[in-house]
């Protein structure tokens, strides 16, 4: 198969080519489960013999990929002891002007962000920021992009603070034998951090000014709520009129359902029967006392008796995921309410009104959906997140002696690294061994915070990058780079940064790495420079995405409580993603200084 070549790829490489694409094309246009989709292009490489049976699987032993579970139960002991509430009660204060507010919010979640996972900083802060914009009198929109732009420039400032920094310096130690220090990033990161937050000051008539999507839940006529008449109801048997269900406190009636499904006539005189569906538009708390107060009940299946009604029940907000297998269905069409024991009361859109029975409605990304909970809901369990995010579902840690433990385990794991004192994998194992012993988290708690479908991507990440390197694909795409751009190094470095910027926007930043690794190790090579500062750079650019929602999965986390848009996220993110490029490629160029290969 070596000999047989076409446009100067052999046809190992082209087998490669086809699974990159194709993988990237089920992760962009389906809803598959990306641990799966990367597992599956593993199997295709060893199946088809482009990489044996070690190199197939070497992802699964590489040491960034280890790092990254274990450090997933020190995140766990910091969590669970509450260092990150600690840290938000005493640090976001009362700020005077917008900058402040930015710059406040911002530095904090960036300095977190470097440490730990980034979704857990900004799921943390999200709840918060919403609260404390309303404060300070300004719309959530202004301030939740900035948030996860924060979470993303912080994280790129240490090699543990964002995945590709692992796996772009884990791939460089085995390719050379010389491990990074754990802070290789700092200081250009600081820069682009300080840079960002000055550009989203500067650009902050370019962030959304969108109306919050609980909102819809305060005002009237912004949002429906859908309720049955149980069999033993007192007012079955009269009429609309006579008990006074068209116009109520909070709202009105708009549409009326019989047993048998069809539309009726919302009229003075259309009779009660036991099993009708009401849908109300206006305001969530009136309405829902006056369902209380007409026995009126959730409408998920039909109840008999007031008896059946679950009297711990309770209502939750949450938002429908960007991938969620939710998106183009109807809650009324699937048994998603019966299998999480909940009831879609409410649906709001971008702070509008829904004319529709909620159960009838086409969810879309972003959408608020109101439930009602019962006592047998657990809003924490896996079905439920991979659709939906509670912003009320997070257990609030007592603060006390175990978060001034978790984090002297964390500055003692960080220290230690830095000064080259033990590396970074052990000091991550000694640290995830501490908060165990010292019961900062419990074993059961450990193991639900590893995310076995993020070490699946991150270990094919890995794998691809080998195929990438192993078939000459690195090779021949770093000799045609060379061509276009000519022999000057920063040029070079310039084009390949801002392909993993631009790639970065609609794959996993982890992927872009392993991708862009070999490409930029070899570009280096071919110029005759020491490759370490050409990575440097790589690292900061394949985490600067800025531009789409579905870039980053902190951007999908703010983006239904921002009420955004996906064109928000253009008008700001574009600009950024030059911005961040220019700092990048000048710091990166001053604190490491190109070296010819000796």
């Amino acid at each position: 198969m070596d000999s047989i070549c076409f446009l100067g790829f052999n046809l190992y490489a082209w087998i490669t080519i086809a699974t990159v694409f194709s993988m990237f094309s089920v992760l962009l246009f389906t809803k598959w489960r990306s641990d799966l989709v990367f597992l599956g292009a593993i199997g295709v490489l060893f199946v088809t013999g482009v990489l044996d049976a070690k190199e197939a699987f070497s992802g699964f032993s590489s040491t960034s990929v280890v790092t990254v579970g274990v450090l997933f139960v020190v995140v766990a002991g910091l969590t669970h002891t509450g260092v990150l509430q600690c840290i938000v009660r005493y640090l976001l204060g009362t700020p005077k002007t917008y900058s402040k507010a930015v710059t406040r919010l911002m530095l904090p979640v960036a300095v977190l962000s470097s440490f730990l996972s980034n979704t857990t900083v900004v799921t943390l802060f999200v709840g918060i920021v919403k609260m404390w914009a309303r404060k300070l009198n300004v719309s959530p929109s202004k301030l939740l992009i900035p948030l996860s732009y924060a979470s993303g420039m912080g994280g790129i400032c240490t090699l543990i603070g964002t995945p590709p920094n692992l796996i772009i310096s884990g791939l460089y130690e085995e390719k050379t034998g010389e491990a990074m220090n754990i802070l290789t990033t700092t200081i250009p990161g600081l820069f682009c951090l300080a840079v960002g937050i000055l550009s989203v000051i500067a650009m902050r008539r370019l962030l959304p000014d969108r109306k919050a999507p609980e909102s819809a839940f305060e005002s009237t006529g912004d949002y429906t709520v859908e309720v049955q008449v149980p069999s033993d109801n007192p007012y079955i048997g009269q009429t609309l009129g006579e008990a006074g269900l068209i116009h109520v406190k909070g709202g009105s009636l708009i549409d009326l359902y019989h047993f048998d499904n069809a539309p009726s006539p919302v009229m003075e005189d259309e009779p009660i029967l036991g099993g009708d569906h009401l849908i109300y538009a206006g305001q969530i708390d009136e309405l829902i006392e006056m369902a209380v107060s007409h026995k009126l009940v959730s409408a998920d299946h039909h109840i008999f008796s007031m008896s059946e009604i679950d009297k711990h029940s309770h209502l939750r907000t949450a938002y429908v995921n960007i991938g969620s297998k939710l998106i183009g269905t109807t809650i009324g069409g699937s048994s998603f309410e019966k299998d999480n024991h909940l009831t879609l009361a409410a649906v709001a859109r971008c702070g509008e009104r829904i004319n529709q029975a909620p159960r009838q409605v086409m969810l879309q990304a972003g959408d608020t959906l109101l439930f009602v909970c019962s006592s047998h809901t657990d809003i924490n369990s896996s079905s439920l997140k991979k659709n939906l995010h509670f912003f009320d579902s997070d257990e609030v840690p007592n603060i006390g002696t175990g978060t001034l433990i978790s984090t002297a385990i964390m500055i003692a794991m960080v220290v230690l690294s830095a000064l080259g004192v033990l590396p970074l994998l052990q000091c991550a194992f000694l640290a995830a061994a501490a908060m165990l012993i010292c019961r900062c988290c419990d074993m059961d708690q450990a193991m639900k915070a590893i995310n076995w479908d993020i070490l699946m991507v991150f270990a094919g990440s890995a794998v691809l990058g080998l195929a990438i390197q192993k078939t000459g694909i690195a090779e021949r795409l770093a000799f045609s780079i060379l061509d276009v751009c000519g022999t000057n190094p920063i040029v070079v470095m310039v084009a390949i940064c801002f392909a993993g910027t631009f790639i970065t926007e609609f794959i996993s930043n982890t992927a872009a790495g392993a991708m862009f690794f070999p490409i930029m190790y070899e570009a280096a090579e071919k110029l005759g420079y020491e490759p370490f500062p050409f990575l440097v750079a790589l690292m900061i650019s394949v985490s600067s995405s800025f531009a789409t929602p579905i870039g980053s999965p902190t951007h999908m986390l703010v983006y239904g409580p921002g009420g955004y848009r996906f064109s928000d996220f253009m008008r700001i993110g574009l600009l950024m993603n030059l911005i961040i490029l220019a700092a990048n490629i000048l710091i990166v160029n001053i604190v490491y200084p190109l070296t010819p290969l000796h």
